[in-house]
Formats: C-alpha cells, sequence, structure tokens
C-alpha cells in the first residue's frame, strides 16, 4: 500500500458500506477492512481486467461475504453506499460519475488529480457540506483531499481557489506548494513580454501572504 493511499483511508470515516470507485488495486478497500473501519466493502471498476487485481487482493473478503467486486462505471449497478470514494481520476471524470450516480452516498472522499477547483464548486452546489479540504505532498507529488458530508455549504472564492483547510490550518505543505508557484511564477516573469512579466509578478505577490506565519 503507498503513502497516499494510507493518508487518505486516515480521513474516511468508520461506516457501514464503504465503496471504493474506481478502485484499481483495492488498497484503500483492503485497508478499510483490515483497520475495522467498515463492515462490508463493494470495488468496482469499469475494467474488468484492473478489478480482478482487486478482488484477488481482498479474496478472503469475498469469501467471507464482507466484500463485492461489480465491474461499474461510476455509481451503475452498485448497491446502497454509505460512504465512497473516488481517488486519482482528474476532477472533470469524477464531476461526471457524481453527475450521472442515481444515488449518492451520504460521505463522499474524493481525491482529484485536477480541476480541484471544480470539484469545490460542484459538490457544494450539489448538497455536500465541506468537512476537510487540504493538499498533501507526498512521492514528490501534491494531492488534494476533500472529505464532504451532505448538507448546506457555501464557499468562498478564496476557499474555491484554496482549498478550505489549507486557508485555515496553514499547513507545511500547503505553504510548500505555494511557495514553488510563487518561484515559478517570478522564473517566467524574467523572459515574459512585459505585460505578461507584470501579471505573473502580481499574482506572485498576490500569493506571499500564504506562506507567511
Amino acid at each position: 500500500m503507498t503513502e497516499r493511499i494510507s493518508r487518505i483511508v486516515s480521513e474516511i470515516p468508520e461506516t457501514k458500506v464503504f465503496g471504493d470507485i474506481g478502485c484499481d488495486h483495492g488498497y484503500a478497500a483492503y485497508e478499510m477492512l483490515k483497520r475495522g473501519k467498515c463492515e462490508y466493502a463493494v470495488i468496482s471498476d469499469v475494467s474488468a481486467k484492473c478489478l480482478k487485481k482487486a478482488e484477488d487482493l481482498l479474496s478472503s473478503y469475498v469469501k467471507a461475504k464482507k466484500a463485492v467486486a461489480i465491474v461499474s462505471d461510476g455509481f451503475d449497478f452498485l448497491p446502497h453506499l454509505d460512504t465512497a470514494l473516488i481517488a486519482g481520476m482528474g476532477g472533470e471524470e469524477i464531476i461526471s460519475i457524481l453527475k450521472n450516480a442515481k444515488e449518492l452516498p451520504e460521505n463522499l472522499i474524493l481525491q482529484p488529480m485536477k480541476n480541484v477547483e471544480k470539484v469545490r464548486v460542484f459538490v457544494v452546489e450539489n448538497g455536500y457540506r465541506v468537512e476537510k479540504d487540504y493538499v498533501f505532498y507526498c512521492g514528490n507529488k501534491y494531492y488534494n483531499l476533500l472529505t464532504l458530508k451532505k448538507g448546506e455549504d457555501r464557499l468562498s472564492e478564496e476557499e474555491i481557489e484554496f482549498g478550505r483547510t489549507n486557508l485555515k490550518e496553514k499547513s507545511a505543505d500547503f505553504k510548500k506548494m505555494i511557495g514553488e508557484e510563487i518561484k515559478k511564477l517570478l522564473f517566467f516573469s524574467e523572459n515574459s513580454p512585459e505585460k505578461v512579466a507584470q501579471e505573473l509578478k502580481s499574482k506572485a505577490e498576490r500569493l506571499k501572504k500564504y506562506v507567511e506565519d
């Protein structure tokens, strides 16, 4: 199991029926069952070949009727879920899966690889409250992680851009990410036309407040 999956699983609440949508190797569902964080796990993937790997990993739980593997595009053909994870996909793909679901769970844990701002807007507009929304650094990459629960919420423009928890806590990983972004902006400004260079410098200046203590 990767450090990324371990971090994600640590944020998933204890639940009755857990679903790992697009489960890949099935590590998250395996850990949920192993740690006793769910009573039953549903693993799904649009690829039967990929799903077979996850099913093999969870074979003892499948035999014990504590898990089931279902070939599915998103939430299609899945039973009722109390909590679902969608990780490692692009934000627009995650939104598409959520849009097409006939029923969504009480709790959602999302880890979009890009377009996180679009995901933030979509989930809040579609009946979810942001419990946590932060970035973490792992394996030389930054990952955004959102934990959501059904309920009303409203995000400011700043929260849409940066994530609510990042703004509140300003973790070391968040500051590191912003610091790297500032360096990139200033680097590219050096060889850009004057107007573009000024825009890049202005953005870098605007970001500085997020790395200050």
